[in-house]
Formats: C-alpha cells, structure tokens, sequence
C-alpha cells in the first residue's frame, strides 16, 4: 500500500489540487492551528512605494505555515500508515510541523536533515517530537537518503512540497490572507519547491482570476525559474534562504506554477538581509531568510510593484539568533551606522589621543580599537589602527572621516567583504 500510494501521489498533476481542496483543507485543520493575523504596514509601505500587508505565519506554533500542509497530510492518512510512522526530508520548518502534528496524532515521525541544517531547526524539530537523522550537504541529498529508509522501513513518505495534500493546506494561508484583507490585487510568495506558492495561486485563480501572483527564488537556488523559463542556471551556495534552497524544484508543484503563476523573481542575498533586518526593526518580528524574500522582491523591484495592493507571507521565522545579530550588523555597516577606519599614525606619545578627539568631537562612539605595529608595510615609527565605530547615520561618519583627513590622517574604510 505504501509503495502504491508513493507512485499515485508522484504521479500528481495541476488538476489534482483545486480550490474545493484547500476549503477542505481549511475545515480539516481548523483549531489545530494559529489563525494567523494579516495586517497592513504602513512604514513599509511607505518605504517600498506600494500598499503592504503582512501574513504573519511566523507566528504559528512552530514558527512556520508548514503545519498546515504536514496536518492536513496526516489526517488525510490512513490509521494504519499513521501507526507505522512517517518519513520526511526538510531542511527544518516542514520538519517541525509534520514532528509536531505527529506527536499530537500519536505519530512515530522521522526527519532526514542536511548536516549544515541551522542548529536552531535541529533542536526545534526533537524538541517537538521528531527524530532526525542528519545526512547529506544538500536538501536533495538528504530527500534521495529519505526515500531510501522510506523502503527499508515501509514508512510512508511525506513530501514537504511535492504533494496535492500538503500544497492544499499550505493554500490556507490565501484564503484566510483574501478573507482579511480583500484588498490586495498582487501576492508576492517565497518559492522553494514549489507548495506554498501552487496552494496559494490555485485560491488566487479562483477567488481573484485577476489577481497577480508572483514567485520569489534566491538568486543562488533559482530552480523553479530555470525550470519554468526553460534555462539551464546554476543552483548552489550558502544562502540567507535555506528554507527554499531546492536545487530540484517540484515536479507537480512546477505543473501549477506554469499554469497559475504570473512570473518569478530571483533576490541576491544582500537584499535578503535588509529584508530580515527591516521586518525587525519595523515591524519587530524576527522572519528567516526564507521568511523575507517576498518583501526583498519588493525592495529589488520596486517599480515592478509601484502603487499595487501586495499580499506578503512571512513563511517562516526559524533563524539561528548567531546568523540574525550578523544579519542585522552587517545591514547597520551597510547604511553607515557601523564602520571599521583604518587610520595610518605615528608611534609617537599622543598619537592616538588626538584621533580620539576628533572622534569625542564628532560624537561618533568607539566600540573598539586595534593597533598594528608589526605586520604593516609603513616604517618602522609608524603604525595602522583599526578603529570599530557607530554613528548615527552615514552623513556624521562621513563628517569625522573629512575631518580627519583635513588634519593630515590617510584614513580609509575596510569594507565589507
């Protein structure tokens, strides 16, 4: 039966998911998930040039919208795979939702992950039940060992995109997104494999035939969009965005997204990151990579999404607190608030404290400093110091860089790799 149904469920087309399912869906999973709320931004509104609302799905008990699909998934199963147990490869937020609807259903649950998976998701995923198995350096790696011990244990499989199943209860989050927020004419939605956004345009299609809906990939992992626009584009690299670093997207999930998407964006990693960082700063809630793409696209694309009503989901919020303080660090380096100068001085008493006057008279705040005597290209009396600082913005740094150097400093900036 197992094996039956794996072949049936793979050989799954576009017709197979349809509005009537992800209603059905809705019903079936209802009170056994947050009811996420949808709310408009004004400042990032104000910031991109369109009208903003949010799909809070970070806010879900697992901090992710793949419980829905994994439930719905479960409680579509028969009682006697549920008892046998479930197999999955996920790279973490599909992972927690199905380990975590296990556990309530009573539902042995095993979990391939990659290894460089985020320590955050590991634990995450045993915390709510789950027992992982960490095998392969990519999703796909990890998926094929999966699928192995799917046979060798008569396991049933439950694929984290590539399923009518999951994508009808991953197409929830549109329903109750439309339901609140009727005015949106444009939906921006992350694109891994491929579930969410097949879920999220087949009630797009229905409800709104009018309705823009467009994908978000990562410029490294832009597989569906090759797939789509019939290229050959390299997929690979440590991305902000392991949520959906699919190097082989869906194969049902690509049937949908060719007949119901309008088109798919790629965002670079730099704009990944501001995503996150503005989502925090403004809206004070913490989105992984992942989570942040719709709103990159946004960023990136801005005359794309001029004036338009956009619909974002904040798929996920599972980011390891290490990786978010580099995130937000980095962003503050980029817009001028944090920086490293490199200033060429004299060993000579008073040297440095008359640097350190400038700094006191510019307000600019040290955070620390780094003296280098021996390993530099200057004479033997001279040296290089690194000084960290923080301004308040990019114009008073620049304001203590001209000073310094009208007073006979070589200064420079160490920039970002």
């Amino acid at each position: 039966m197992n094996q039956t149904n794996a072949r049936t469920r793979d050989a799954a087309t576009a017709s197979d998911l349809s509005i009537d399912d992800v209603r059905e869906a809705a019903e079936r999973i209802d009170g056994a998930i947050v009811r996420t709320p949808t709310m408009h931004s004004r400042t990032l509104s104000e910031i991109a040039g369109a009208e903003i609302w949010l799909k809070f799905e970070n806010l879900q008990f697992t901090a992710a919208y793949k419980e829905r699909g994994a439930l719905n998934a479960l409680l579509l199963m028969e009682d006697e795979r549920r008892e046998r147990g479930v197999i999955a490869a996920s790279a973490g937020n599909h992972s927690q939702g199905l380990s975590y609807h296990g556990r309530r259903l009573g539902v042995p649950v095993t979990i391939v992950m990659p290894r460089p998976t985020p320590t955050v998701k590991v634990m995450q995923t045993e915390s709510v039940g789950g027992n992982v198995v960490l095998e392969g350096e990519t999703f796909d790696e990890a998926y094929a060992y999966a699928r192995q011990l799917e046979q060798e244990r008569d396991l049933t499989f439950v694929h984290p995109f590539d399923d009518p199943h999951v994508a009808a209860g991953a197409g929830t989050v549109a329903l109750e997104m439309l339901e609140d927020a009727p005015a949106i004419d444009c939906m921006v939605t992350p694109i891994g494999g491929g579930g969410l956004i097949s879920g999220m345009a087949t009630v797009a299609r229905s409800l709104r035939p009018d309705m823009e809906v467009i994908g978000v990939e990562a410029a490294l992992y832009p597989s569906m969009y090759g797939r789509i626009k019939g290229e050959e584009r390299e997929c690979g690299g440590d991305t902000l965005a392991e949520g959906i670093a699919v190097k082989a997207p869906g194969e049902f999930t690509a049937q949908v997204i060719e007949e119901r998407v309008d088109d798919i964006l790629l965002v670079e990693e730099e704009v990944l990151e501001k995503a996150v960082s503005l989502l925090l700063q403004i809206e004070k809630t913490v989105v992984e990579g992942a989570g942040s793409a719709g709103l990159a696209a946004i960023l990136a694309h801005r005359e794309r999404f001029a004036g338009k009503k956009v619909g974002l989901v904040l798929c996920g919020g599972n980011i390891d607190t290490r990786l978010l303080a580099n995130v937000l660090l980095r962003d503050l380096a980029r817009s001028g608030r944090l920086a490293r100068l490199r200033i060429k001085l004299k060993d000579r008493p008073g040297a440095l404290y008359n640097v350190m006057h400038e700094f006191d008279a510019h307000n600019v705040n040290i955070i620390e400093i780094y003296h280098q005597r021996i390993f530099t290209s200057l004479p033997a009396k001279g040296l290089v110091t690194d000084i960290e600082c923080e301004a308040r913005d990019s114009e008073q740094l620049e304001g203590l860089v001209v000073a310094l150097r009208n007073k006979g400093y070589p200064v420079s900036r160490v920039e970002m790799a």
